[in-house]
């Protein structure tokens, strides 16, 4: 069973657009949105959910008003300011270190379980999908991603699957690095703009410091090819292949809005396009150990 993980430097490239339209071309697969503090994967796949599972990110602290003496030292040492006057606890500012615990000389804090999201296991007309929701003001949306993620390998295990394909999160922080961790190929999608080009350079950096080989789509070649240019010489210099390439086009937003993967949407270039970027993609991925 192979992973496939589909990232991007910044948001905005069309990396779901083109996940979804991998996922509609795959066979024997599990989905799985990694993107989980903005999912938006349901939206063109529409899930049906069969079961959930609740998510605890980290403690939080508690306090037990019968033993509290209202000393205020948890207080004075709570660096998030997370403990009102009445002592009460702010559970959004609360970042689990335990230093009210361990200062309070009546013992009269405990740190303790506290949901933190939940994760979907569910069913789309392409196949098995685990998507997240992390709750508002709540962090440890790497620690979920790692949950997705074994959740997904599990109904992979079971299902008897060949691929999963991890829809990431944007950008280069903990839930990227999360995502990417095991997987045998990453397929970055990128936009020829300065903001594209540089947030490229900083994604490849991951993936090489993780050992993850890198392929590499440009996606709205032609709002910039000169700059385009410069992304095919930068990746032929560094022995990174360009699975392929994407022109600016209205056909994603028009199959978003109709719920549909562009390869649903339209048979046509665009769509012949993404066809020739999955097999590519294929390839790379029945070559790697």
């Amino acid at each position: 069973m192979k992973q496939l993980v589909i990232i991007s430097g910044k948001g905005g490239t069309g990396k779901t657009t083109i996940t979804a339209a991998i996922a509609s071309l795959a066979e024997n697969s599990i989905i799985a949105d990694c993107d989980v503090d903005a999912p938006n994967m349901h939206l063109l796949l529409e899930p049906k959910v069969i079961e959930t599972f609740d998510f605890h990110g980290m403690d939080v602290a508690n306090i037990d008003d019968e033993k509290c003496s209202g000393c205020n030292l948890c207080i004075e040492n709570c660096n998030f300011n997370a403990i009102f006057p009445d002592h009460s606890i702010n559970s959004c500012k609360c970042e689990g270190c335990g230093v009210c615990e361990y200062v309070c000389p009546e013992n009269a804090i405990t740190m303790v379980d506290n949901p933190s999201g939940t994760v979907f296991s569910s069913n789309t007309r392409y196949g098995p999908m685990v998507h997240a929701e992390l709750f508002i003001g709540q962090e440890a949306s790497g620690k979920l991603v790692t949950s997705v993620k074994e959740h997904a390998m599990s109904l992979a295990g079971e299902n008897g699957s060949d691929l999963v394909i991890y829809d990431g999160p944007p950008g280069t922080g903990c839930p990227v690095i999360a995502t990417i961790t095991g997987a045998d190929l990453a397929l970055i999608v990128t936009e020829p703009s300065v903001s594209g080009i540089h947030d490229l350079e900083r994604i490849i950096k991951v993936t090489d410091h993780f050992g993850i080989p890198a392929i590499v789509c440009i996606n709205k070649y032609n709002i910039n090819e000169e700059n385009t240019k410069q992304i095919e010489i930068s990746c032929e210099e560094n022995g990174i292949v360009v699975a392929g390439k994407l022109p600016y086009d209205t056909i994603p937003n028009r199959a978003m809005i109709g719920k549909k993967t562009v390869i649903e949407y339209a048979d046509n270039e665009f769509s012949e396009n993404l066809k020739s970027i999955w097999r590519t993609v294929k390839a790379e991925l029945d070559a790697t150990s």
